[in-house]
């Protein structure tokens, strides 16, 4: 077994988007979905705001352990419009996080976040990923000044956990505390009901 598990899937297809794992071709596609202030509540980000600098910061997302680092792609226009991760992928406790996410502005609010996360989320609760089974709990975090994205993670059922105080230092030298919500397998039947009644919202 190895340290991620059983975690990477083949490319993952939605009605609306799909995700395949990251790779340095993405980089372009990635820098004109974006824009600097995306990363504002994000610890890691491109160093520069150009082609090299978002190859740098794709680099920096691969090179990190037990990490599974995914594009997300709008199946209509084929173009890439963000990024996700399993990350912090523990086998031994069936336990992962999922995180570094971000989505071009054009696309919040829309279906591409809800489909996302049922794909992911459905991956690693319903399919054998570790030796043990399946994933049983979920982590996600956030920038406690972030309250869209905690707005987002109630929305789909995440439950609050609380918050870890002074727990990053952003590149602009500010601490960051982050709010903790998580998801475990006992949830993810209610999850994937609010989850489907989105997508299907949508697509109506």
């Amino acid at each position: 077994m190895s340290a991620t598990g059983r975690i990477s899937p083949p490319t993952q297809r939605g009605r609306f988007v799909r995700l395949e794992p990251l790779t340095l071709a993405h980089a372009s596609g990635l820098l004109r979905a974006g824009d600097e202030a995306t990363f504002d509540y994000m610890p890691g980000r491109p160093p520069t705001w150009d082609l090299d600098g978002m190859r740098a910061y794709i680099a920096s997302l691969l090179a990190l352990g037990r990490h599974l680092a995914l594009a997300l792609i709008d199946t209509e226009t084929n173009a890439p419009i963000g990024t996700s991760s399993y990350a912090d992928i523990r086998p031994e406790h069936r336990g992962l996080e999922i995180g570094y996410t971000w989505i071009s502005p054009s696309a919040r609010g829309g279906v591409a976040n809800a489909e996302m996360k049922r794909l992911m989320l459905a991956h690693i609760f319903e399919s054998d990923v570790f030796e043990g089974g399946p994933a049983i709990r979920v982590m996600l975090k956030t920038d406690q000044l972030n309250l869209r994205s905690q707005r987002a993670m109630e929305k789909i059922g995440a439950t609050r956990e609380g918050v870890l105080r002074n727990h990053l230092i952003m590149p602009d030298g500010r601490v960051r505390h982050s709010v903790v919500y998580a998801i475990t397998i006992e949830d993810w039947a209610g999850v994937r009901d609010i989850l489907d009644a989105r997508i299907n919202a949508s697509g109506s």
